[in-house]
């Protein structure tokens, strides 16, 4: 039997063990005082956090993916990373994929013993026909869901960089993968429920590889998205803005820049910075490997 009680993310907090008696105020207002434990447990691994961003730039670089791989929470928040890159970066949806125990389905419907199982994840990573240029980041709470444990496993076999990210110290995914990310939250509010301040870390974590390894590859410019998708009304009108604000041009310009560009907010702004065609600012975005700032150089 598996002993859970020497995890830190399953033991009993002794603050808050008359939770059941508390007022909503004074409920809101542990989780608070107990989420300001998150920040700082996600600071101290913030080194680890860096070496995963240039991994993870150096894989898309290479033409690679970053692979999400995890159950329940943890595997719902590495979907919701890997769908939210899309419609912000303009990236394919095969760029940052996320893989959870029971397929997509699991997503809102838990898929019982599917994260047990010790061939699934290698099963879904053969599916996506995993190269030693992907990064594949493991991700459980408890740090020891076999589902992503064997998944590593395999993603080492193949040579890729593996990442995993726990909040408990010396887990089992951690010692799988070649750099461990384990910010440890200490115990929950509620005991066990790691969907809760391990959760938040998680997503800390996450958003900071894939934010960074796409700053990392050109996908920013000042603190701009500049490559973002025109897919509705609201991100019309965000691309103009976008390409007013790194120009300080005004909308009609923004929108004439913009038709030329094709839709695309990156090659609207090189062209006003530089004064050119679209054409030229497209080679000028190519040689400088998409970034802005150097196509102006």
């Amino acid at each position: 039997m598996i002993d859970l009680s020497k995890l830190t993310t399953e033991s009993r907090n002794p603050d808050t063990m008359q939770l059941d008696e508390m007022t909503p105020f004074e409920i809101a207002r542990t989780m608070n005082r107990e989420d300001a434990n998150v920040i700082r447990a996600v600071q101290k691994v913030l080194p680890e956090v860096a070496v995963a961003i240039e991994w993870a730039t150096q894989s898309l670089i290479a033409g690679g993916r970053i692979i999400y791989i995890g159950a329940g929470t943890s595997g719902r928040l590495g979907l919701l990373d890997a769908v939210e890159c899309p419609p912000t970066f303009g990236v394919s949806p095969d760029m940052v994929v996320g893989l959870i125990a029971g397929g997509e389905r699991a997503f809102v419907t838990a898929a019982e013993g599917a994260e047990d199982s010790h061939t699934l994840c290698e099963e879904d990573l053969k599916n996506l026909n995993l190269k030693s240029k992907d990064i594949v980041i493991g991700l459980a709470a408890s740090g020891r869901t076999p589902y992503v444990i064997y998944g590593l496993r395999y993603a080492n076999s193949i040579g890729c960089r593996t990442v995993a990210v726990s909040c408990n110290k010396g887990s089992d995914i951690g010692k799988e993968a070649r750099l461990a990310i384990e910010p440890v939250t200490g115990p929950e509010v509620l005991t066990g429920s790691t969907r809760l301040k391990s959760g938040t870390a998680q997503k800390m974590v996450l958003n900071m590889i894939s934010t960074g390894s796409m700053v990392g590859i050109g996908k920013v410019y000042e603190n701009l998205m500049v490559d973002v998708k025109q897919s509705n009304e609201k991100l019309v009108v965000r691309a103009q803005n976008i390409t007013m604000t790194a120009t300080g041009c005004d909308r009609k310009e923004a929108k004439a820049a913009l038709d030329k560009a094709d839709g695309h907010v990156k090659t609207a702004i090189t062209m006003i910075l530089l004064n050119s065609d679209a054409e030229e600012a497209r080679q000028k975005l190519s040689k400088a490997g998409g970034k802005i700032r150097r196509a102006l150089k």
